[in-house]
Order: C-alpha cells, then structure tokens, then sequence
C-alpha cells in the first residue's frame, strides 16, 4: 500500500471514531449506481457533469421540447380548440425538428456503435417523436 493509501485509511478510522459517519442522509439506503456502459468514454465524464448540474445536453433538451410539443398538440384536439394556437404549437414543433435533425446529421458524420446506442437508450426514455 503506498503512503497516500495509508493517510487516506487512517483519516477515515478517524473519522469513524468520532462520529462523523453517523446520521449522513441515506444511511442505510443502496448506493444508486448509473450505468454509463453505453455512454462513450470520451462523453462520460461531461455526462455526470451536467447530470449533477440538472442540465441536459442541447439535443436532449430539443428532443424533450419536442416531445412536450406533440403531447400538447395532440391534447388540442377538441371543439374549443383555437386553430390558430394548433397552427402555431405545429410550426415551433416543426422548426424544432427540423433543428434537431440538423444537429443530430451533424453528429452523425463521426459517431460511433456507442454513440449510435446511447442515442437510442436517451430516445426511448423520452418517447421519440413523429
């Protein structure tokens, strides 16, 4: 064992004769471990970044807006509707798929087996759009 392995166990020996691991939230709850299998090792650790920071990437952000769209444009159709209001949802659903198209042929110049995979796994969790 080298000498920084050695420190880090005694500080945390310490640190359990003290106290100082009791009454930590979760304490006694299983570890949620991700599975980033399928996330590119280059795209990982930006991934856990914007994940801890509750932000999604651009085309997932587009992706969900999209979806959002279509569920609202579907909801309209009744006989209160205004048609001018379905016209409008249609034409931003329709700019934002043509943007996110645009960017995801960007990406598809260089991607990759594991990129093309974790695309389709963020796909199916948020519902593909038509």
């Amino acid at each position: 064992m080298d000498m920084f392995a050695i420190l880090a166990e005694n500080k945390i020996r310490e640190a359990m004769l003290k106290g100082e691991f009791e009454d930590l939230p979760g304490q006694g709850k299983p570890i949620k471990i991700d599975d980033l299998s399928n996330v590119p090792d280059d795209l990982r650790a930006s991934y856990i970044l914007l994940k801890n920071a509750g932000v999604l990437p651009e085309e997932m952000e587009l992706h969900k807006e999209i979806v959002n769209l279509q569920t609202l444009i579907n909801r309209c159709y009744d006989e209160n509707a205004d048609d001018g209001e379905i016209i409008s949802l249609r034409k931003k659903l329709t700019e934002k798929m043509l943007r996110y198209d645009m960017m995801m042929e960007k990406r598809k110049a260089g991607s990759s087996n594991a990129m093309i995979s974790y695309q389709n796994k963020i796909s199916r969790k948020l519902g593909r759009y038509k």
